[in-house]
């Protein structure tokens, strides 16, 4: 029996042009699998839609998630989840979904809440004991003590927007002069911050997903920035090597491997998730957890599945199968 299937792009944020060109690589390949019908679903701030490949738009009726084309009400049996960002990636839009009964490719709402949140993520992985860098917390309008700040978490240190991608609101900050206005940057962003230490070491993406009933971590990605860090630029203008599978010895691809997969587990992840990494010392401190990552052809998660012969096609159809059986299940 055919499948109706919505691919779900776009999203509020400042990673909708990302998201909405990893929706059109998903398109692209799931449509060539016989076993389904699928659309294109732009879930945008001024309003949600489908657009066929004429350019046609039609409206996406929110209370039940259909769409009518040419007199013909179309219902979707799963939906394929590629929001970067508010509302696909803080499970908002997986929280909607779930009340209408209609299967989704990420997370749950739960989850993706979480993973969304970097503060809340890391406190919650420590406590599994899953070691991190030291961080401070800041809320836009609290009385900001620079010197405390750096009297914990050192020089230099990372300023990140706490619920945004990982390439927003983002700063290297190497004096203390400087930590009020990255704050700000981040607060274009989010009205929470992160400060956290600076890791030095090499930098790792590691995808995990559930595939032929097992879940599994990919072959490991090893990030050179070009640039102070791994910001937009080196992550989506080219200036940046992207390595895979990384150059590390077994014990290392061993050990971020099973870490990756214990955060998944621990977690109760679903769907394609990337977790990053800093070889610290040696060993693997966690930075974050991406639940809705790229999925373009040059993005990190597809350049995994390629090294693994797992095919485009494979992947996302695994993701619509294993989002079906577990809500049949």
């Amino acid at each position: 029996m055919i499948k109706t299937i919505a691919v779900a792009m776009g999203g509020y944020s400042s990673e909708a042009d990302i998201s909405l060109k990893s929706g059109e690589v998903v398109c692209k390949h799931l449509s060539t699998n016989p076993k389904f019908r699928v659309y294109k679903a732009h879930i945008l701030k001024k309003n949600w839609f489908v657009k066929l490949d004429s350019g046609e738009e039609f409206p996406i009726d929110k209370s039940n998630f259909s769409v009518t084309i040419d007199g013909e009400t179309i219902y979707f049996d799963c939906v394929f989840n590629t929001i970067h960002g508010t509302p696909g990636e803080d499970g908002l839009f997986q929280g909607y979904l779930q009340t209408l009964k209609i299967p989704q490719t990420a997370c749950d709402y739960y989850q993706a809440a979480l993973t969304f949140n970097k503060r809340d993520c890391i406190s919650v992985l420590r406590a599994h004991g899953i070691q991190t860098a030291k961080n401070v917390y800041v809320n836009k309008g609290d009385d900001i003590d620079t010197q405390a700040i750096i009297d914990h978490v050192g020089l230099p240190c990372f300023v990140k927007a706490n619920r945004a991608g990982s390439s927003y609101g983002i700063s290297k900050v190497k004096k203390k002069d400087d930590i009020l206005t990255a704050l700000e940057h981040s607060f274009k962003e989010d009205d929470e911050v992160i400060i956290e230490s600076f890791l030095d070491g090499r930098e790792v993406s590691v995808g995990v997903i559930n595939i032929n009933g097992k879940i599994q971590a990919l072959p490991i990605t090893e990030i050179i920035s070009e640039n102070e860090f791994f910001d937009f630029e080196a992550k989506y203008l080219g200036k940046s090597k992207e390595i895979t599978p990384a150059d590390l010895d077994e014990r290392q691809t061993q050990e971020v491997k099973d870490l990756a997969v214990k955060i998944f587990k621990s977690l109760k992840l679903k769907g394609l998730t990337r977790s990053e990494f800093i070889f610290h010392n040696n060993q693997p401190h966690f930075l974050e957890c991406n639940a809705c990552p790229g999925l373009t052809e040059a993005s990190i998660l597809p350049q995994q599945a390629k090294a693994a012969g797992i095919s485009l096609r494979d992947l996302f159809t695994n993701a619509v199968e294993v989002a079906l059986q577990n809500f049949e299940g």
